[in-house]
Order: C-alpha cells, then sequence, then structure tokens
C-alpha cells in the first residue's frame, strides 16, 4: 500500500513547484533541524546517533533545493548552547557529524559560502580549526550562503552584539555618559553573527514542536514560521515546497 503514494510524491512535487511560479520567495530561510533523536527511536534504533547521522544528510539536500527555488541565504541551527550540556559521547559524536557537514558543504561544485554563527569561544578548539578551514575554502564562493549556528543562543548573540557595539564606541571616544544613547537598533543589527545579511522571513521548525527556543531572536522579529510535525531525517523536498507555498500566502506586515 506504500508504493502508490511513493510514486505520487514526484507528480505531486511537481504540481507544489508548479503553484511556487511567479509566487513570493523569502531571501533567507532558516530552519530548526529538530527531531533526530525521537525519530531514530520510533525507526526502532537503539542508538540515537543514527537519528543525527541521517539528519545531516538532509542539510545538503536542502541546500540545494534553496539553489533550485533561488534562495540566496539558509541557516540551520544545529547545536545550541543547552545542547552543550547533554551526554559528553553524544556532543563529541555532534561534533564530529557537523564537521563533516560543513567539509560537505564546503566542496567548490556546491559554490556555497559557509559561515559558523554563535558564540564559538564555547566550542572544543580542534572542533573551531576544523570550522575554520572548512568554512575557509568557501571565502570566494558567490553561491548560496548558508550559516550553520553552532554554540548559538539567541540571548547570548544580543548580548555579544551590545558588547561590542559599546567596545566599538569606546574606541572611537565616545564619553561614558552618551553610550546609553549610541546603542541603537541599526548598532546591534550591525554586530549581529549574522551582520549584512537579511533577517530570515522563513523559520521552519520540524518535530512538532511550536517554539523558537531562543533561535535568531532579534533577527526574526517579523518573520513567518512555519511548523510541521515531521521530524527532520524525514523532511523532504515536498515538505520544504509545502512551506513556501505557505509563505506564498500569507500577508507579511512587518508589525504594521
Amino acid at each position: 500500500m506504500q508504493l502508490i503514494p511513493q510514486l505520487l510524491y514526484p507528480v505531486y512535487e511537481r504540481r507544489l513547484a508548479a503553484q511556487l511560479r511567479d509566487k513570493a520567495r523569502p531571501n533567507h530561510v532558516a530552519v530548526m533541524c529538530d527531531g533526530n533523536r525521537r525519530w531514530a527511536r520510533e525507526a526502532g534504533f537503539e542508538d540515537v546517533s543514527h537519528g543525527h547521522r541521517v539528519g545531516a544528510r538532509r542539510i545538503a539536500n536542502l541546500v540545494q533545493w534553496c539553489v533550485d527555488a533561488n534562495i540566496p541565504v539558509v541557516t540551520f541551527y544545529l547545536l545550541s548552547t543547552e545542547n552543550l550540556g547533554r551526554d559528553s559521547s553524544e556532543v563529541e559524536l555532534l561534533y564530529q557529524i557537523i564537521g563533516d557537514v560543513v567539509a560537505e558543504l564546503s566542496a567548490p561544485e556546491l559554490n556555497a559560502k559557509v559561515q559558523a554563527v554563535g558564540h564559538l569561544e564555547l566550542l572544543p578548539a580542534e572542533f573551531r580549526k576544523r570550522m575554520a578551514e572548512e568554512t575557509a575554502k568557501t571565502a570566494d564562493h558567490d553561491g548560496v550562503i548558508v550559516n550553520i549556528a553552532v554554540g548559538y543562543g539567541g540571548r547570548q548573540e544580543i548580548v555579544d552584539a551590545v558588547q561590542a557595539v559599546v567596545s566599538d564606541k569606546i574606541e572611537e571616544g565616545v564619553a561614558a555618559g552618551d553610550l546609553a544613547s549610541a546603542i541603537t537598533s541599526d548598532e546591534i543589527s550591525s554586530h549581529l553573527y549574522t551582520k549584512g545579511q537579511p533577517d530570515p522571513d522563513l523559520v521552519i521548525r520540524t518535530s512538532g514542536e511550536q517554539r523558537l527556543s531562543g533561535f535568531l531572536l532579534w533577527q526574526s522579529a517579523y518573520s513567518e514560521i512555519w511548523f510541521t510535525d515531521t521530524y527532520w531525517p524525514a523532511f523532504r523536498r515536498v515538505d520544504f515546497l509545502r512551506a513556501l507555498r505557505d509563505y506564498s500566502q500569507r500577508n507579511r506586515r512587518f508589525g504594521k
């Protein structure tokens, strides 16, 4: 009975893609890749790390889907500051998997410009070194921008941005009494991890959870949010196209 739905998926995908022609597209899609461990458990795997490995394969897929849809920026939330408190063996595995993902995305044929965003000082030196080496390979790439959020926390990002603004203003000679007025919305935006990039138009969260969990708190103030019950390892192109279709049908008012 499963064969018929599988055969119909390509037809449904083509239909969705046709519906999106000449429709509004996001310039920046942010994805919360959630549900890896639950997918593994429900699929019968005793080792939940299998969920992380399968989920890792979806990342390059989604980058290619963004290229196909002419979406210039995509951000993946892969490792939060809270995740760092998990079992050390699982975190070490995540470092390895994320490093492998970044290496795959750095391939010349993809032409993606990859960068790590987060409070990177919290991460092991060897992992930071690998991330720096892999992302440096993409410095001259001019394709889709791929942000890998690791050691990331939305509140910490805002704290880091404000501290950076204050430091810059002090270096510029701004008097202590004038510092408060020098900290503006534009100044904070220009010191975020994603500075110089458009804010996410669309945030996708998989696994059925319906919260942002600190992801891009500043940047997502007016983002459209799309939740799906699908676990990240099971996320398909048809799910992505559904998210884009839903986005194209929304009336964005940006708080007005």
